[in-house]
């Protein structure tokens, strides 16, 4: 195993196996390529280490998952048509891949990726709403404003940085309803029962919304790659490769 520069050196990977990969991973937020090496084990593969995570940099201007596709499509193009697998984050990117390059993705592997909403995102509390008002004119510091942040965000939104909380707050606020329509390659979905992060029940209806796509779901396991969801997911792009 070693590192791959792709797209002239500003995407670098975990390569597992020979070169050139069959499978192209996409990891979750706050995660790196690595989430992939032991579920890809002595599979041509290469993980990417997505641009603000691992040892890639970080953009220079706010990205959705819509630049994050590009950067990928340009990665792998000189080797494509692959299999991808994507993981939360991951699978938002996969599925912005496959469906505007679809000449690029030979099958698609996803995991735990927020794809839809089963409800209408909750309105921030009057408190937080009234803070940001006073705070964009001088009443309320910033510092005062980021602990109020603080207090109402996730642990993944407080842990992000700069650009990258800006980039954050982008891409969970995307829609995906065209894409997953859009999806031709055949396409497996191996989700955690219990996975609270990107709720099993809504990877049930985005699964509905891309044709012909398998579902399975693996009891007991939650959102992240642990060795019991990871073998599952293993199982599927075997499926995907054969």
């Amino acid at each position: 195993m070693a590192v791959q520069a792709l797209a002239d050196g500003r995407v670098l990977a975990e390569r597992i196996g020979e070169f050139p990969p069959r499978v192209v991973a996409l990891h979750g937020w706050g995660r790196s390529g690595a989430d992939f090496v032991s579920v890809l084990d002595r599979v041509d593969a290469v993980a990417i280490h997505l641009p603000g995570f691992g040892p890639t940099a970080t953009p220079d201007s706010v990205w959705g998952t819509r630049e994050y596709a590009e950067l990928v499509a340009e990665a792998i193009e000189p080797f494509a048509p692959v299999v991808v697998v994507g993981h939360s984050f991951g699978g938002r990117i996969a599925v912005r891949l496959a469906a505007t390059h679809p000449d690029l993705v030979s099958g698609l592997v996803l995991t735990g990726a927020p794809l839809v909403r089963l409800s209408a995102p909750t309105k921030p509390k009057f408190s937080y709403r009234l803070a940001k008002l006073l705070n964009r004119v001088g009443i309320i510091s910033d510092a005062r404003m980021e602990s109020r942040r603080r207090a109402a965000g996730s642990a993944d939104y407080n842990a992000a940085e700069g650009i990258m909380r800006d980039i954050m707050v982008k891409t969970v606020n995307e829609n995906y309803d065209d894409d997953l329509a859009a999806i031709t390659c055949p396409t497996w979905m191996v989700w955690g029962e219990n996975d609270t992060a990107a709720p099993t029940a809504a990877g049930k209806v985005a699964s509905e919304r891309i044709r012909g796509a398998m579902w399975r779901v693996v009891p007991g396991e939650a959102h992240l790659l642990t060795p019991g969801l990871g073998s599952v997911v293993r199982r599927a792009v075997e499926e995907a490769l054969a």
